[in-house]
């Protein structure tokens, strides 16, 4: 099962009138704008500003200074806002917005041209993510058609990463921690092959916890979920019953993370460190950009 979405130039650079900065990452549309067309007018963004944010500010897109975005609301305790675009966010972005790769990519001139296509899988599809589903960037054409004629069955999903994917946990009670709501949708057709798959005794694999997340949150009994759009805050920890995934393709992730908790979860706490210390050992290569492991689930999990 792969995530099939396509990570759209989110991070804008904005100025208010008075000529102070403000940095947007725009995270979901709200009401009923369309995700696909770009038709939404109203965005909920992560705001980097050093003063307050207030509802009724005008801030100007530096690569567009003639458009005017209006934000509908002050900045939040999580640091987001609503922010009104006029002709919709996706024109505007594709014109003035960043990609928004990880901090330790390095890039202090902004993205590079080649950023665009190179951080975004062979699967990528639907538009609306702020970070790729980064185990799907291990995939070429040439190995998604060798494991198509071993007969694997590669169905897409989708689900746009979001703050839920890649916050950090900074709470000492788990319980605490609050995941950010992240949108999927699952196809009729991937719901079929996962039930098929199931009864004939086939492993179901994800490739990416993001993957992961979107099954999970929608599974209905062992090897079904239902098919259709969704929204999940699912946090996945020790202690987790998987229903759906068997084997799970991932990355290594940073420590203190959901998704190293995912992992632990799945593939069980002294394993998970055991993969963990070889690949330190051996000098694997760690984030979006390093390598992967393919794990088993735990008997237990």
């Amino acid at each position: 099962m792969v995530n099939d979405t396509r990570v759209i130039p989110a991070r804008l650079h904005t100025r208010k009138d008075t000529g102070g900065s403000v940095e947007l990452l725009f995270l979901e549309p709200i009401g009923d704008g369309g995700v696909t067309t770009g038709a939404a007018d109203r965005w909920r963004c992560l705001a980097r500003a050093r003063r307050p944010l207030r509802a009724g500010q005008l801030l100007r897109p530096a690569r567009a200074p003639e458009i005017g975005l209006t934000l509908a609301s002050d900045r939040d305790d999580d640091g987001t806002v609503v922010v009104e675009i006029p002709g919709g966010a996706f024109a505007l972005l594709e014109r003035a917005g960043e990609l928004p790769l990880p901090p330790y990519i390095g890039r202090p001139d902004g993205e590079r041209a080649e950023d665009r296509e190179r951080y975004q899988t062979i699967f990528a599809r639907a538009p609306g993510a702020v970070a790729a589903p980064t185990a799907g960037l291990h995939f070429t054409a040439a190995v998604r058609d060798a494991l198509v004629a071993r007969g694997c069955v590669i169905a897409p999903l989708t689900l746009h990463v979001g703050l839920g994917t890649f916050s950090p946990v900074r709470v000492d009670e788990l319980d605490a921690h609050a995941m950010h709501e992240e949108r999927y949708t699952i196809p009729v057709a991937t719901a079929e092959a996962i039930a098929v798959a199931g009864a004939a005794g086939r492993p179901v694999v994800a490739i990416g916890t993001t993957a992961v997340r979107a099954l999970e949150s929608a599974a209905t009994g062992d090897h079904r979920i239902a098919a259709g759009p969704g929204t999940t805050r699912i946090f996945i920890r020790p202690g987790f019953r998987f229903r759906v995934v068997d084997q799970l393709l991932t990355n290594f992730h940073l420590p203190e993370s959901t998704l190293l908790m995912l992992v632990c979860a799945f593939t069980g706490y002294h394993r998970t460190l055991a993969a963990y210390r070889h690949a330190i050992a051996a000098d694997y290569r760690f984030f979006s950009y390093g390598d992967a492991m393919l794990c088993r689930r735990d008997p237990v999990a």
